[in-house]
């Protein structure tokens, strides 16, 4: 295959694609993804096949055990898939939405209205249920995508790309409005994330290495998140009993999100009573501790902190804990470690709350409550395409709004400027 020209041909379909859906009423698009739901309940037993075959190709290329459960496409994950389609298509459309119409002195009224970005190149790894989330909030908020799934689930993407398609003709769209790229040579990414001309935005979702190379190589603007670093500091004015639940919660709930706490603070004052307490929660549910020094004189098994361990996701049962004076030290040591995705106060201190709201610089701030809400379902967004850390164009969990952007509009009758 000549991969250049594929994805020209590719860049140029979906290009024409965006104008269509970018015009495209409510009602079309809602039908095409209910049309979705409806293919994908009638191809079960097509999906469940087609990912068998990539289970397969994955344990003969030893793929790790972690890919393999992300890469497993289950009924409940079909069940899961259907859902989402449903519920996206109950969400409000933002196209079109105006706010702030105001009168000018002039006599000529300005707003601004929601509109698409065009086309959006997503890249991802593993999960075959990333390609029908990200079909069906691009074309909720009226975008063209080109999906370009990782290379062990082809045959699943495939068999998912099967089902829009026979949606989109349904809802009678052109069936370019969701591509799902056909080869899984490598080079197509370079190329997608170098066609400004066709594409609009590029969104990764995947490992590091990923999200570091294509935020390198892109010509195309990029919404993203490297690290997942987040933290809990629990205040000398916590709730006890809140601030143990949560720092728990904010770890175990589970380990391999970006939005699980990796670095806990406490306050001194509250450290000699609550962090063994603490360590044999974490211990039981066999988290593996890392302290500063009077984390390790206080815990009975803590393992020594290198600095290191200050800037690590772990995505695993390991936490890093450190013994703070007070709220001063817990911000410094979060500007100087945090990969500013999420961060939690615990207090029962309004000002302090208030503070840490206004000064720490991250795309989640959290009184109160486990790291574990940054997610765009949680924060009621229906569904999400990602998070970002950037702070342009989108920052937090990307939902529908955050897949479109804004236009100034002005209305007169006649008007001519003086």
């Amino acid at each position: 295959m000549d991969v250049k020209a594929y994805m020209a041909t590719i860049g140029q379909q979906a290009r024409a694609a965006s104008r269509a859906i970018g015009k495209a009423g409510t009602g079309t698009k809602n039908t095409a993804l209910l049309a979705m739901a409806d293919a994908i309940e009638a191809s079960r037993n097509k999906l469940i096949a087609a990912n068998q075959i990539d289970l397969d190709n994955g344990k003969k290329n030893g793929l790790e055990p972690a890919l393999l459960d992300r890469l497993e496409l289950t009924p409940k994950g079909i069940d899961g898939m259907i859902e989402g389609l449903q519920q996206v298509a109950g969400l409000a459309d933002p196209i079109g939405a105006i706010t702030d119409l105001t009168y000018q002195p002039s006599g000529i009224q300005v707003g601004k209205m929601r509109v698409p970005l065009g086309v959006i190149g997503i890249i991802y790894e593993s999960r075959p249920n990333v390609t029908v989330e990200a079909a069906s909030l691009c074309l909720k908020s009226g975008n063209a995508t080109i999906l370009r799934g990782g290379s062990e689930a082809i045959n699943s993407n495939q068999a998912i790309a099967e089902c829009i398609r026979i949606a989109l003709e349904k809802a009678e769209l052109p069936t370019s409005v969701v591509q799902v790229i056909e080869t899984t040579d490598r080079a197509a990414v370079g190329e997608l994330i170098t066609m400004p001309e066709f594409v609009d935005v590029i969104i990764p979702r995947g490992g590091k290495g990923l999200i570091e190379r294509i935020s390198r190589d892109a010509k195309v603007p990029v919404i993203k998140h490297l690290d997942g670093i987040c933290h809990v500091y629990i205040d000398n004015a916590a709730d006890k009993e809140k601030a143990i639940n949560i720092a728990v919660n904010a770890k175990t709930q589970r380990y391999g999100t970006c939005n699980t706490m990796e670095t806990l603070l406490i306050a001194e004052s509250m450290a000699i009573e609550l962090l063994p307490t603490l360590a044999e929660q974490y211990q039981a549910k066999g988290v593996e501790l890392r302290g500063c020094e009077k984390t390790c004189a206080i815990i009975s098994g803590a393992i020594a902190a290198t600095e290191e361990d200050w800037d690590t996701e772990y995505l695993a049962p390991i936490l890093s804990i450190k013994v703070v004076a007070d709220i001063e030290e817990a911000m410094s040591h979060i500007s100087q470690h945090s990969s500013e995705h999420t961060e939690t106060i615990v207090t029962e201190n309004y000002t302090l709350a208030q503070r840490f709201l206004r000064e720490v610089d991250s795309s989640s701030v959290i009184v109160n409550a486990s790291t574990r809400f940054a997610d765009g379902f949680e924060y009621g967004l229906g569904a999400e395409i990602g998070i970002s850390t950037d702070k342009l164009h989108a920052r937090g969990p990307v939902g529908l709004e955050g897949l479109t952007t804004q236009k100034y509009i002005v209305l007169g009758d006649g008007h001519i400027r003086q």
